[in-house]
């Protein structure tokens, strides 16, 4: 007992998270250096860990939507699905999007090769501001949250003002190019299907420029090997309208569904499609505020990763490029039987309140409740 509290007093959290940081390895670097144990500050205290043993209920899928018909009279069916899977589950899979399999597969290599890279060349991007649009790190709420996750992240801002070439990996440079130019193509396609599962005009959520701002992570979950005692990534909710996820064929991604967790299953050539906090309320911003609660985000995570494989998922944020416009419900989606249940907000205040409040869940939605 007595040597267990000389440990308390000799460990030094704060300066522990420094010497990583300033490092520059990311968790990947850890690993090559061959450690057998995870460094006290990625351990999570017990009641935030998965319980591997009761997590899914697999019983009740993801749903996955074809869009193959999407230009036929099954258009009106194809919206009832997304519109369903949006109030329901916050989360789905799409089939037959139009994006070729062949580019998939260059993004995650692209994505990989990037991680895989040797330390002395990844860490000339390794920083915590954005100001060149590229970004490489280990937990982007490394000095704020209780406990880090298991994850490296390379993050590119892609719109409205994408990074000049220079700044990008050339290791995956043409591929991120050409990874924009066909996600933008899809983001217009699903903004118009969840503007008419709301009973919108289908290019309501376009004219607020929500195609306009997007960001992309290129998460790495390299071997955990302590995969129990920690995650790749803590429970949370998107700060965007919709996010776009490529993930590759290892798994790993938990949605929250009622009291439990539910895998989302990799789909080969699919892409997992979800509501961010903006579309679920009535704001202009999360999915869940401007649909004023008609649309959910729910919060999901990723299990640490205790394969030997490592696991790469990208995500493309959707969000409005107007930081400094009022948002809250749409006007179309409050009425007296419906009131506004979120009030008007700035995209920048909303984007300073996410940073602020780390990826712990809900709380930042409660924060914009009326």
């Amino acid at each position: 007992m007595e040597n267990a509290v000389i440990g308390e007093l000799d460990y030094d959290r704060a300066k522990e998270i420094k010497q990583f940081d300033s490092s520059k390895l990311g968790v990947k670097g850890l690993v090559d250096s061959g450690l057998t144990s995870i460094p006290r500050f990625f351990i999570h205290p017990p009641e935030s860990l998965p319980d591997l043993r009761h997590h899914t209920k697999p019983d009740i899928p993801i749903p996955t939507i074809d869009l193959a018909d999407l230009h036929t009279h099954r258009r009106s069916s194809i919206v009832d699905q997304i519109s369903r899977a949006c109030r329901t589950f916050g989360f789905f899979q799409i089939t037959n999007h139009g994006i070729p399999s062949v580019i998939l597969d260059r993004t995650i290599a692209a994505i990989r090769d990037f991680h895989e890279q040797p330390t002395e060349v990844k860490a000339r991007f390794y920083r915590r501001e954005m100001g060149t649009g590229v970004s490489y790190f280990s937990n982007l709420d490394l000095y704020s949250s209780k406990a880090a996750s298991w994850r490296d992240t390379l993050q590119m801002r892609l719109g409205p003002i994408p990074p000049v070439p220079e700044a990008v990996p050339e290791i995956c440079r043409e591929d991120v190019v050409e990874w924009d130019r066909e996600i933008k193509r899809l983001g217009e396609v699903l903004m118009e299907l969840a503007s008419e599962g709301l009973g919108l005009n289908s290019k309501r959520l376009r004219e607020m420029t929500c195609l306009e701002g997007r960001a992309m992570v290129g998460n790495y979950y390299p071997y955990c090997p302590q995969p129990d005692l920690t995650v790749g990534l803590t429970s949370h909710s998107d700060p965007g309208v919709l996010t776009v996820l490529l993930q590759d064929h290892m798994g790993g991604l938990q949605v929250k569904y009622g009291e439990g967790w539910v895998d989302v299953k990799p789909v080969p050539g699919a892409l997992v499609i979800n509501v961010g906090d903006f579309l679920q309320s009535n704001g202009l911003v999360h999915f869940q505020i401007i649909s004023n609660g008609e649309y959910q985000s729910v919060a999901h995570r990723v299990l640490a990763n205790s394969s030997r494989e490592p696991r790469v998922a990208i995500a493309v944020f959707f969000n409005s490029s107007r930081r400094e416009d009022s948002y809250g419900p749409l006007p179309e989606l409050v009425s007296p039987e419906k009131p506004a249940l979120y009030r008007q907000f700035t995209l920048s205040e909303f984007m300073q309140r996410f940073f602020q409040k780390g990826l712990d869940g809900k709380a930042l939605l409660n924060h914009f409740e009326l």
